[in-house]
């Protein structure tokens, strides 16, 4: 299974991977999904946000009280091999361990894929976990855009769905008992081949538009400049200073300029803020410090900044007795926060939930350096199989 997703949406140059959603190396990934779940005689379910769920279902054909896992299929511009999928490949490998020891079933088994967990094509993330869960409003994510002007109601509906149809699904999630979501750790942090999640941290994601004059860059001179670049310098070292003074993380990884010739001053810079720390005040005093000097920074180049919030989660703690059990089931493994989004994160709001984490001895991720050795990923599968076993019979 993980030889046959290697190559999809894979830069031969660079390494890394590009798998926006409903592009088609994201697509490859859904039928790839979708043949592995039949491949197995899974039921299979979409929900209206484009979430996809493969079920193995009692003898009985009940639904309810079922245990979910999985995890995502996209990526983030030229991210690692090992992001979402590898949830989703163990997700399926649990099942067939568990198929191979004659284990029956006494609630339905789930594995969940999840549509634009990362946000790299509309700009929020876990948005399909959002929808689900009512985390979002169903008519701001129809009008959001992609970098061509592409609405989500738009695409979605290309991708046949009914854009008018997204939103909560109360119904499906109440059949839910559990979700536990298996990922590779994104840090340093995990010394063994595998950890208990404790809590995520809070994040978000904000933007900013410097708008300024569009001018000649031979023929106009500095004092008749309006130049939007200038002040979105100074709010990147901003945010690496805000980020030190408040004990957070902020980064500038994203920017628009418009019209990008070299031969021209910019008339707009639009620059994104991703920003996360272990405490909501430290994470929003930093993008209130950030903002303020990126104003001040304004003035003298008589730019005009907005500024927008476009999605924020505060500290998610998980469920403590189903992390205690996961832990106690697995012999006491090591249990640690992080400070990577999850939908697991997101739909802990509505249900219990969980993560294991997988060793990255490279500590990268987001990046094509990001890695699990085969033996800790087989590590992964052997403990993913015993929390479902342990859930399942009671």
């Amino acid at each position: 299974m993980w030889a046959e997703l290697l190559p999809v949406g894979r830069d031969e140059a660079t390494g890394g991977y590009h798998r926006f959603a409903w592009t088609p190396a994201e697509l490859e990934c859904r039928a790839w999904f979708l043949d592995e779940a039949r491949r197995r005689d899974l039921d299979v379910e979409h929900d209206a946000n484009g979430n996809m769920f493969a079920w193995w279902l009692p003898a009985d054909g009940s639904r309810g009280d079922a245990v979910l896992t999985g995890s995502h299929l996209d990526s983030v511009p030229g991210g690692g091999a090992f992001d979402g999928p590898l949830g989703i490949v163990s997700a399926f490998a649990a099942l067939d361990d568990l198929r191979g020891r004659g284990v029956t079933p006494r609630r339905p088994i789930g594995i969940g894929a999840f549509a634009e967990e990362e946000g790299a094509r509309f700009g929020v993330a876990c948005l399909g976990s959002r929808l689900l869960s009512g985390a979002i409003d169903p008519a701001r994510a129809r009008g959001l855009t992609d970098a061509d002007g592409h609405t989500f109601a738009e695409v979605m509906h290309n991708a046949g769905f009914d854009p008018e149809a997204i939103g909560p699904d109360d119904g499906l999630l109440a059949r839910i008992s559990c979700y536990v979501e298996l990922h590779v750790e994104q840090g340093r942090a995990l010394d063994e081949p595998v950890g208990v999640a404790s809590a995520i941290v809070p994040h978000g994601r904000w933007r900013f538009d410097f708008a300024g004059e569009g001018n000649h860059a031979g023929t106009t001179g500095l004092s008749d400049r309006r130049d939007p670049m200038l002040p979105f310098a100074h709010m990147v070292i901003a945010a690496r200073e805000a980020a030190e003074r408040n004990g957070t993380v902020a980064t500038v990884g994203k920017i628009k300029v418009v019209p990008g010739g070299v031969n021209a001053i910019p008339s707009s810079v639009t620059a994104w803020l991703d920003a996360r720390g272990p405490l909501d005040d430290a994470v929003r005093r930093t993008v209130k410090d950030v903002d303020e000097a990126a104003r001040v920074a304004a003035r003298p180049h008589r730019v005009s900044v907005d500024f927008a919030e476009e999605s924020y989660t505060e500290i998610v703690d998980f469920n403590l007795a189903l992390r205690d059990r996961i832990t106690a089931t697995l012999g006491g493994v090591p249990v640690l926060p992080t400070g990577a989004g999850h939908d697991a994160g997101v739909l802990s709001a509505r249900l219990p939930a969980a993560m294991l984490f997988v060793r990255n001895p490279t500590g990268v991720s987001h990046a094509p350096a990001e890695f699990a050795e085969p033996a800790d990923r087989l590590a992964g599968v052997e403990a993913l199989t015993a929390v479902l076993d342990d859930l399942t019979r009671g």
